[in-house]
């Protein structure tokens, strides 16, 4: 099915997402949209599709790279307002690793994600863990203490914007 697992009722917006997190040489790579906060790479999963296929292809489609997913790290249930509608999200985010030579090794460069026909401009950012450690602003914030110290254990967050 070609379809995001996104539903929008009268109400509520929900949402199944997936978030890779690569980390190399002590940053770790998030996007941003313009006049926005850094978020973990990833997007939506499609009906009848893995998490880590949905990884893969988003990893494909924005930043032209192949990526090896490692392990899943955490689960987070993530409540936000999305263009003023109370939006329930469910995403699960896994350690990758970058393959290939596609994605430059520092600094940033840019790029768009598209949602049906609604395009987005990103800059994708090599971002110093000591910056995020010392308070640079990422989405979802609980999700940061587990990439500055990555647990043995699948852990599972909550986060909420409402």
């Amino acid at each position: 099915m070609d379809q995001d697992i996104l539903f929008k009722t009268d109400g509520l917006i929900f949402s199944y997402r997936v978030g890779g997190i690569a980390i190399r040489g002590g940053h770790v790579l998030l996007q941003r949209p313009k006049n926005d906060d850094f978020a973990v790479i990833g997007g939506h999963v499609r009906g009848m599709e893995t998490g880590e296929e949905a990884l893969k292809r988003e990893f494909l489609e924005e930043l032209h790279t192949d990526i090896e997913v490692n392990r899943l790290i955490a689960a987070g249930e993530i409540f936000f307002p999305w263009n003023g509608m109370p939006c329930h999200q469910i995403c699960l985010y896994y350690d990758i690793s970058l393959q290939g030579s596609g994605v430059p090794e520092e600094g940033s460069f840019s790029g768009y994600d598209e949602l049906g026909s609604e395009r987005t401009d990103l800059d994708f950012i090599w971002v110093s863990l000591e910056d995020l450690r010392k308070g640079t602003v990422m989405y979802p914030k609980e999700l940061v203490p587990y990439i500055l110290e990555p647990q043995k254990e699948i852990v599972h967050f909550v986060s909420r914007y409402l």
